[in-house]
């Protein structure tokens, strides 16, 4: 039988908080080396067929106008990818990944296992925790299986989507939650191994903020990096 990480011990020192950080958060040259995924800029659009007129000689020149006071309803309402990010890097466990700036997190290592607990910052709000440990015998499934008890051990009844490869090192998948006290939410999981090292990256907020922030959760996931060996430090 397979040892399964996630123990009742764990999940409850887990659900009590997180503390001790021994993440750093940097702005500096790692930060140039895993941008995050998505940006908020549009892509070109290379389309020769172009709808748009460009008789733009027959038109005047538009001038800037001063904006109204008071609040106006926007035709988007995702909150916007913000423009600075910083790179989250454990040297021991063997991965980093992209934040927002402003992000806010932690790490314990309980019973081998590294987890990290990480908040964006408003408006979006997102949960992020990431776990790391090391068994070669451990399946994508296997680690969806981790990711749904460790968010039963904090009191969340987790129903789980079918897993999408990315590529042979990582599969996402998408899960819906309850709490009895704080509602549903909506989850993207990642889950990567390779060789003996894995990693299960959680990501949610509250079912109704999800589709608002799901560019912000897609960048910070998307980011995410592993090496090889790396989670098989101490």
């Amino acid at each position: 039988m397979k040892k399964r990480f996630l123990t009742v011990a764990v999940l409850t020192v887990l659900a009590t908080g997180l503390a001790g950080c021994s993440f750093s958060f940097g702005t500096g040259s790692n930060a140039s080396t895993a941008k995050p995924v998505a940006a908020n800029a549009p892509a070109a659009n290379n389309n020769s067929a172009s709808t748009a007129k460009t008789d733009s000689a027959a038109k005047p020149a538009l001038t800037n106008e001063k904006k109204p006071d008071g609040n106006a309803k926007t035709a988007n309402r995702k909150n916007p990818v913000p423009a600075n990010w910083v790179y989250v890097y454990d040297e021991n466990k063997g991965y980093g990944f992209s934040l927002p700036e402003g992000s806010r997190g932690e790490v314990e290592k309980i019973e081998g296992i590294d987890v990290m607990s990480a908040t964006t910052p408003a408006p979006s709000e997102v949960d992020i925790f990431v776990l790391s440990y090391t068994d070669e015998t451990l399946t994508k499934e296997d680690l969806l299986d981790d990711a749904v008890k460790f968010l039963e051990g904090l009191g969340q009844k987790v129903t789980p989507g079918k897993l999408n490869a990315e590529s042979e090192e990582y599969a996402v998948a998408d899960a819906t939650s309850e709490h009895p006290t704080r509602g549903k939410g909506k989850l993207r999981i990642l889950v990567g191994t390779d060789i003996t090292d894995n990693y299960v990256m959680i990501i949610g907020t509250e079912e109704a903020k999800f589709a608002a922030n799901e560019s912000i959760i897609d960048a910070i996931w998307g980011s995410f990096e592993m090496w090889s060996g790396g989670g098989s430090s101490q």
